[in-house]
């Protein structure tokens, strides 16, 4: 398996910059997790070492985490930004956050 460079974490929006900024990270970040977990699958699949294994599943973990902290920062941004407008408050969503810790 190719080692890839650690990515960024995915790109939050400035303040006063829109969200989608950081939900189109988000996205690139899970496109890039799903083609490491294709990987982990063929490495599966060929008997590959058990510690190589390990590295490239912790890998596609550390990029859906990163994917879903943004979508949920950005979220939250939005929610305060524009109180009412969404199904979920700051606490319902900062319980969102916690779910991923």
């Amino acid at each position: 398996m190719s080692r890839r460079p650690a990515r960024p974490a995915a790109a939050t929006a400035p303040v006063g910059e829109p969200g989608p900024v950081a939900l189109a990270a988000a996205v690139t970040g899970l496109g890039h997790a799903r083609e490491q977990l294709g990987e982990v699958v063929t490495m599966l699949e060929r008997g590959s070492p058990c510690e190589d294994v390990i590295a490239a599943l912790s890998a596609v973990t550390r990029a859906v985490d990163r994917a879903g902290f943004a979508v949920i920062s950005t979220g939250m941004r939005e929610c305060l930004a524009q109180p009412g407008r969404g199904t979920v408050d700051a606490a319902g969503m900062a319980k969102l956050f916690l779910s991923l810790a």
